[in-house]
């Protein structure tokens, strides 16, 4: 099941990588439209928080899509590592899921650190009708909390 659960994260992780690069105008109006607060409630007193540059807008977008890469290659490299080492006493086994935690740390970094904490609500995106990503992000956090605690399991010994 560790196999499974880090295999389709890394999954997921290239779909979204893929959809950013191949579509890449639609997910930079999203951090523009978040970055800057262009869509947020008129005359809140958080406005002194937006960024209206495009440097750090592309800046910004270029760092989720790496990290987003990132996510997606250490899924893919723990999945083929893991199988690997399947049939190996449970020590090896448990080695080779390092990746697999640094993988569930960058998705926590993106997903809810990124796009809860500090684009919903440092950015005030919560308050957007039209450019909130509070509930997907929320979503896929609570999914990969999921899939690190199945990815947490003590490893049984085949001795066992």
């Amino acid at each position: 099941m560790q196999i499974i659960v880090v295999f389709l994260f890394g999954f997921f992780a290239t779909f979204v990588f893929l959809g950013n690069l191949m579509d890449f105008n639609s997910n930079y109006e999203f951090v523009r439209h978040v970055l800057s607060m262009d869509t947020t409630f008129k005359g809140n007193d958080l406005m002194w928080r937006s960024i209206n540059n495009h440097t750090i807008w592309l800046i910004a977008y270029w760092g989720i899509i790496i990290a987003e890469g990132v996510v997606a290659f250490l899924g893919w490299f723990t999945a083929i590592n893991l199988l690997r080492a399947y049939k190996k006493p449970a020590a090896v086994f448990k080695s080779r899921k390092w990746s697999g935690y640094l993988m569930f740390i960058l998705i926590f970094l993106i997903w809810y650190v990124g796009f809860v904490v500090i684009g919903s609500e440092w950015f005030a995106m919560w308050q957007s009708e039209s450019w909130n990503g509070k509930e997907t992000a929320m979503g896929i956090t609570q999914v990969a909390l999921g899939m690190l605690i199945v990815f947490m399991f003590p490893e049984k010994d085949s001795a066992e």
